[in-house]
């Protein structure tokens, strides 16, 4: 099995649909580090599992955004970020999504 790990960080901005009143419901930012892991039995006719540059596509997509605009209906925590990515990103196995230090989420498939 051959894995790639790719380390990606981008700002953007979201705002929280919570059951309870939190500050996290008002529009505020953050410097997300993302940690994007694929996996593949084969390597691909250029000897690679993906091109880390196609997984840096997906994830640029939510770079100086509102990520809310991006994913619509979904509520977008941290959680919900990681397997919104994993989903877009054929072999993807492993997401984490770092909001801040010291708060952390991952999704594994």
């Amino acid at each position: 099995m051959y894995t790639v790990t790719k380390r990606i960080e981008i700002s953007a901005s979201h705002s929280l649909k919570l059951s309870y009143e939190s500050k996290c419901s008002n529009v505020h930012g953050h410097n997300w580090i993302i940690h994007v892991t694929v996996q593949s039995e084969e390597l691909n006719a250029d000897g690679m599992v993906m091109d880390f540059t196609h997984i840096k596509k997906t994830v640029m997509q939510l770079d100086h955004a509102h990520i809310n605009d991006i994913l619509g209906d979904i509520n977008p925590t941290a959680e919900n970020m990681a397997k919104w990515i994993c989903d877009r990103i054929p072999g993807c196995v492993r997401v984490s999504v770092q909001e801040s230090e010291g708060n952390v989420a991952v999704y594994e498939r």
